[in-house]
This record gives C-alpha cells, structure tokens and sequence, in this order.
C-alpha cells in the first residue's frame, strides 16, 4: 500500500500522519508499516532542538496509525475515524533518531465490531524500540 492509498483511508494529513508505506497486510490478522524519520519532522524543532528525539507518544501513533488502515481497509469500516480508548503496556527501549526507518509491526489480538485491541512494536533495523497493547474504537463521521 502506498501513500495515496494510505491518504484515501485515513484521515490524518501533514504533519501528523505517520505512516508512509505498508508493506504487509493481513486483514484483521496483522499490518506491517514504514515511517520516515527525517530531520524535517516538525516536531523535532522542540523535541529536542540540540539533540532531536522523536517523541513516544508519536511512535504509539505510528503503531495506531497502521491498526487504523488494517480496520479501515474493510468495506465496512469506511469512512469511519479510529480513537483511542486505550493504552496498556507500553514501554520504549531505546530513541529514535532522525535518519531512521520506524517499522511498525502490528498484530490484531481481539476486534468486535467497531472495537479492538492490537500489540504493536516499533523496531529500528530490527532493534525493538517501542511495544504497547492499544484499544480503539471506529467513530462514525458526521
């Protein structure tokens, strides 16, 4: 999936959508997700400026982002928007820095109806740099 596709499906836009490829996908099975971290980031320019860090809650985001495809991929759940209803275990192992490629790598544990919750991890050449469990719900647009 490339990122015209991804912009068809959600509804994030620059600068806060943090997904720019998918390059597996089960459906309500598993979604595996790039993100780009350049220097350019908006966000690096407070986070930190002398020593830039992409913030945590924004590699949680990437990992949502990419439940979110999984689920709004299906027919069903078009047009709907995904939130949060929750995070559980979430840790994070190590910074990510720009010049480095996210790999998002989400599993579905439970989805009923519009409700789910997956496992996410964020890896970095293959190194685990964030992990969490995330809940959501799909909202209807109106």
């Amino acid at each position: 999936m490339d990122i015209g596709r991804i912009k068809q499906l959600l509804p994030h836009r620059f600068p806060f959508l943090l997904v720019d490829r998918v390059l597996a996908f089960e459906p309500r099975k598993s979604i595996v997700s790039l993100k780009n971290v350049t220097v350019n980031e908006s966000f690096f320019n407070g986070h930190f400026p002398q020593h830039p860090v992409m913030p945590g809650v924004l590699i949680i985001e990437s990992m949502a982002q990419a439940a979110g495809l999984m689920m709004l991929n299906e027919e069903e759940h078009k047009g709907k928007i995904p939130f949060f209803t929750g995070i559980d275990h979430a840790r994070f192992r190590r910074p990510v820095v720009p010049g480095d490629q996210l790999r998002m790598e989400v599993e579905v544990l439970r989805i009923k109806g519009n409700a789910g919750k997956v496992k996410g991890r964020a890896t970095v050449n293959g190194e685990l740099v964030a992990e969490a469990e995330l809940m959501f719900v799909l909202g209807s647009v109106q």
